[in-house]
């Protein structure tokens, strides 16, 4: 029997959270455990594709930008391998800000990205999407497309402050687009146990949503801020760093609670 395909948006309208963080370093953990891994860049600063070092580049039928506002288009046109084993990516560039305002006109302009996505449902394991810090037509796609939502959260004060606003949307994207739609998990980041602040931040952020928060959680890591300068995930960058080692544990639980589902 073929795995099914589980496509997962990364997304929290906040900024700052660890969104693409997120995701570089669990898509590139998960493919060094032998996953078949895509990633698809639906941000425009492109910060995913710079990422995993692919800054300004694109395949010949062109970015994301492309494939959502084309028709007749070949998804695996648009997928780029990466220097890691078992990654791909859809890229992005700074081309992709016009499409918020492009995709208004267009018929279905909200599913746009879910026809891509499922033309390439069955050549990886799991397809994870970046989404933009907003709740505009691009993350309105990327919901849309997407099976579940992994939303990262950092603990800091404002922690929860506009989740109310996303579970909304959430509620609303399943009432209309999305039916199937789940909360994939909440991923604490940038986490520091030794303040009063992380620990009280925490435990309110697991008493909201109680079994979906991930055990693993993410420390503060300056091997993970240094990383995507080097266009690499940090395992790759530093193995041994604290960052990784914390992103291969979520790899793991992600897997098992995927086997367990």
């Amino acid at each position: 029997m073929t795995k099914q395909t589980r496509v997962i948006a990364v997304s929290n309208q906040k900024g700052g959270v660890a969104k693409t963080t997120t995701t570089i370093n669990l898509a590139a953990s998960l493919a060094l455990a032998d996953q078949r891994v895509l990633v698809i860049d639906m941000d425009p600063q492109a910060n995913l594709t710079s990422g995993v070092g692919q800054k300004d580049q694109s395949t010949e039928a062109g970015t994301i930008y492309d494939a959502l506002t084309s028709d007749g288009i070949v998804a695996r046109d648009f997928v780029l391998p990466t220097a890691i084993e078992n990654l791909c990516l859809v890229p992005a560039d700074r081309h992709l800000t016009g499409a918020e305002i492009e995709l208004v006109s267009m018929p279905d302009r909200d599913q746009r990205l879910r026809k891509f996505v499922n033309a390439l449902r069955g050549e990886f394991d799991f397809i994870f999407i970046d989404s933009p810090p907003s709740l505009g037509l691009l993350t309105l796609n990327a919901l849309v497309a997407a099976d579940s939502v992994l939303i990262p959260l950092n603990c800091e004060y404002f922690a929860l402050e506009g989740i109310a606003d996303l579970m909304s949307t959430l509620d609303r994207v399943r009432e209309s687009l999305n039916p199937t739609l789940s909360v994939e998990g909440v991923l604490l980041t940038m986490y520091d146990d030794r303040t009063n602040l992380g620990q009280q931040v925490g435990g309110n952020i697991r008493e909201y949503f109680g079994d979906k928060v991930f055990t693993t959680v993410i420390p503060r890591n300056v091997r993970l801020g240094e990383a995507p300068s080097h266009g690499v995930p940090v395992i790759v960058y530093d193995a041994r760093s604290r960052g990784a080692e914390a992103y291969v544990a979520l790899a793991r639980e992600f897997l098992s609670r995927e086997r367990s589902a």
